[in-house]
């Protein structure tokens, strides 16, 4: 049997080019490798305060971005999390069986998300890692494909599934992280120094994958560079130009050694003019497909995921139930 993979994104912001870069279009390559449970993590997003219609319209909106990227559903299912309730049944359990307090504390993304508000958040955002664990785990799960932001969850999964089955034995799989090497981490077009974020107040730091085809050309034209003119690629001497290379291979199809060779002695408009095009040629195509998603459609086919993998997700919880002795 091939290995599985589980993967999913929150519905809430505008998904980037970052998002594709770093996660979706990796999860495309390896779909043929796999057998792929992408899902939409709706009780992921509601751990900060959600506007309930626009939810619902971000939830079509994911599903549509990963079927215009290339998941195929002859070889992937998509499913939304809310609607299998085994997800937030085994995260309970994790919380009295596996996870641990000091576990949650060291979790940066919190740290990050939280600020100088940790004791006014909600608990949610503080135990959300517990979920992600029960999400990967739930479904024997062999390779969990992230960016670098989110490796840290992973292994706190794989420290869930180690203590569990040391106390009840032998019950769930102990998942690998996989990050790609190149394009794991884009960054801001505005801060190189900071991770392109779906969520940054500034609408020109990111490209969103549903943008107007022109404003996302000048976004790319109004990118930071570094100091010299030089396209060269070195990532903490020159981070805003070799963010730009990497942007551009990913987008173009193009190793960043050739592209370094073919912008010698070239500066840094044209080679951010000729990007823009990539970029352009990139989300035409890209949003030429999703408009062609219809929300009926979409939620047929949300449905049905959610019907395939209830099996998966029923076996293992009455397994679950079955070794805590609550069966």
């Amino acid at each position: 049997m091939k290995p599985s993979i589980f993967s999913g994104v929150q519905p809430s912001g505008n998904l980037t080019i970052g998002n594709y870069i770093g996660a979706i279009s990796q999860w495309v390559e390896m779909q043929k490798d796999y057998n792929c449970l992408f899902s939409v993590v709706d009780y992921h997003a509601i751990t900060v305060k959600q506007n309930s219609d626009e939810l619902r319209k971000k939830i079509l909106e994911v599903t549509k971005i990963y079927l215009a990227a290339g998941i195929d559903l002859n070889n992937s299912i998509i499913f939304q999390q809310s609607m299998v309730a085994a997800h937030t049944e085994l995260a309970w359990i994790f919380n009295c069986y596996g996870a641990r307090i000091a576990d949650l504390n060291k979790m940066t993304q919190f740290k990050d998300k939280a600020g100088k508000n940790q004791e006014s958040v909600s608990i949610g955002l503080y135990d959300y890692p517990v979920l992600m664990a029960a999400d990967i785990l739930l479904y024997d799960t062999d390779i969990v494909p992230v960016g670098e932001d989110q490796q840290q969850h992973v292994e706190l999964a794989r420290d869930i599934a180690r203590r569990f089955n040391n106390e009840f034995g032998n019950t769930f799989k102990i998942p690998q992280s996989v990050i790609r090497k190149e394009g794991a981490r884009i960054m801001s077009l505005l801060d190189p120094t900071k991770k392109m974020s779906k969520s940054d107040e500034n609408s020109n730091s990111y490209i969103a994958l549903l943008d107007d085809i022109e404003a996302a050309k000048k976004k790319i034209m109004r990118a930071v560079t570094d100091s010299g003119s030089e396209i060269i690629y070195d990532p903490k001497e020159r981070p805003a130009i070799s963010n730009l290379l990497t942007i551009y291979a990913q987008l173009g199809g193009r190793q960043i050694p050739r592209l370094v060779k073919d912008y010698t002695g070239k500066g840094y408009g044209e080679f951010k003019k000729d990007l823009a095009e990539v970029v352009a040629k990139f989300l035409t195509g890209f949003q030429k497909r999703y408009y062609a998603l219809s929300d009926k459609e979409v939620n047929k086919i949300l449905e049905a995921g959610a019907k395939k993998v209830e099996k998966m997700a029923a076996e293992k919880m009455e397994k679950v139930r079955k070794v805590i002795g609550v069966r």
